[in-house]
């Protein structure tokens, strides 16, 4: 979409006056934007990687063929993301910081996008206090310090909403425009599969606006062409579906996920958030406001909502398929909700008073409450209830030596292996014998290494009197062999999660 920018007519003073105004009406969804990168951007290295980022940069990190072997195997549906981060950490490396800056920019073109949406669906404060509120909901500023492709993701269904809404309210029926348009939702389909869901909220709101047969044929032709273009990484991922089996083995779709832990993630931010959720529709729907508000309400609580009650639906009668992360594109559609029940509170309030002031105060106490998270999401071991991969490469460094053995607990599960910090920190092993690697991640179609169990490593311990032994269980395996072996136990250093302990034999 191009703007433009009309010049009034009228006297000097007024025209610029009104020029001043629309050109810092333009100016508010870029100034949010910026507001929302620079909020994810606080602290965005301190947290030590987990186990679902070290599988994007695993993936990242291997030369293409081997790359694009594995996606055909395992994880297509984030083969997208997996690509464009081997270009970005070939340019700015893989340290925290360098690999989680994208998602703080997308999340910035995020809440730039809420802010043209709200706008043009509602008024412009509704836009402007809606970005604002979307910068700082906890599961946008987890999002923004993560290595995934959640925060692009929002940021690409946010503007392809507002393509949308723009192309319908045009009452558009280009062939090129809506060929675009379906080129682009396949595209978010192939960023993240679960995006197709994005095409039931247009549905919605295309039901809603009724905007002609030219359109609504040539809006058909579009949704045809991007489920066209986008069956692909719908058969691969539904082909690879035992990938995501252990969700069934996990109990995260209950009430406490749906209403906290997936977007508000703190039980005080979630009932400041479900009031105001609750107070949009009251305001819409009793304070006479406009027919299109009503419509736009519809759709922004369809695009809310829908999403994870068909999940949970199909996770109890289909398969395993809900997440609290994979509802994170819903995140934008629940920022206007908020907004526009702040704007319902603000609207109780005496005719004399200032409401501008009011929802600026409103605002500013939103973002209060939602501070302490923002701490807790920035601390050292805040990923997956305290991943200490970087920490625990970090006490290994500081007191192994050249020629020393280091083998890694293999008993807990994947995302929470120790031997990730080898691969993730390799520089804090510099020197040291992993005994039991067989094949690194980076020669094999597999997220990770393969590693031989430690009841295969006589020979190779033989010649190591001291083995550094890094345990992510309580139960720490790998000491007790290495006791038979005639190891003994010579300093124990507790990390967070993880524990290294040092054994040497005479």
């Amino acid at each position: 979409m191009t703007a433009t920018i009309t010049v009034p007519t009228g006297r000097p003073q007024e025209r610029w006056g009104m020029l001043r105004a629309r050109l810092a009406g333009r100016a508010t969804a870029p100034l949010v934007g910026v507001f929302a990168t620079v909020v994810s951007l606080i602290g965005i290295g301190t947290p030590s990687y987990w186990g679902d980022e070290a599988a994007s940069v695993l993936a990242a990190e291997r030369p293409l063929p081997v790359m694009f072997g594995m996606i055909g195997h395992i994880d297509a549906v984030h083969g997208l993301y997996y690509f464009f981060l081997h270009v970005w950490t070939g340019a700015f490396g893989t340290a925290e910081a360098a690999t989680r800056i994208p998602s703080a920019i997308g999340v910035g073109l995020a809440a730039a996008g809420v802010v043209v949406l709200a706008r043009a669906l509602f008024t412009p404060a509704v836009g402007v206090t809606a970005g604002l509120l979307f910068a700082v909901i906890p599961q946008v500023t987890r999002m923004g310090a993560e290595t995934r492709s959640y925060a692009l993701g929002m940021a690409a269904v946010v503007w392809l909403t507002v393509w949308f809404v723009s192309l319908v309210r045009r009452r558009s029926a280009s062939r090129r425009s809506w060929a675009l348009f379906a080129v682009a939702s396949a595209a978010s389909m192939y960023l993240f599969l679960y995006l197709a869901m994005l095409l039931i909220v247009h549905a919605a709101w295309m039901l809603l606006q009724r905007p002609g047969r030219a359109v609504v044929r040539a809006w058909a032709w579009s949704l045809a062409g991007a489920l066209l273009l986008g069956a692909p990484i719908v058969i691969a991922g539904i082909a690879q579906r035992g990938q995501i089996a252990f969700l069934g083995r996990r109990d995260y779709a209950t009430p406490e996920s749906v209403f906290i832990g997936q977007w508000f993630q703190e039980p005080v931010f979630a009932a400041v958030a479900w009031a105001l959720i609750v107070l949009a529709p009251i305001g819409v729907l009793t304070m006479r406001r406009a027919v299109g508000e009503r419509r736009g309400l519809a759709m922004v609580a369809v695009w809310a909502l829908a999403p994870t009650v068909l999940l949970i639906i199909g996770n109890a009668l289909v398969t395993p398929m809900y997440n609290l992360r994979y509802v994170t594109f819903c995140v934008p559609a629940v920022a206007i909700m908020m907004a526009l029940g702040l704007r319902t509170l603000v609207g109780l309030l005496p005719a004399r008073a200032d409401r501008a002031v009011a929802s600026a105060v409103g605002v500013v106490l939103v973002m209060a409450v939602a501070v302490p998270v923002l701490v807790t999401q920035r601390g050292p071991f805040a990923k997956d209830d305290g991943s200490d991969l970087r920490q625990t490469a970090e006490v290994v460094q500081a007191h192994a030596s050249p020629g020393d053995a280091v083998v890694f607990d293999q008993s807990v599960k994947p995302s929470r292996q120790s031997r990730l910090a080898i691969d993730l920190y390799p520089q804090a092993f510099t020197g040291l014998d992993d005994v039991a690697l067989v094949e690194s991640y980076r020669e094999r179609p597999e997220l990770a290494d393969l590693a031989a169990p430690l009841s295969d490593l006589h020979d190779e311990l033989a010649g190591h009197p001291r083995v550094w032994a890094v345990e992510g269980s309580e139960a720490a395996p790998d000491v007790a062999d290495l006791e038979v072996l005639g190891y003994r136990v010579e300093r124990v250093f507790p990390v967070h999660r993880s524990t290294v302990y040092e054994l040497v034999r005479d």
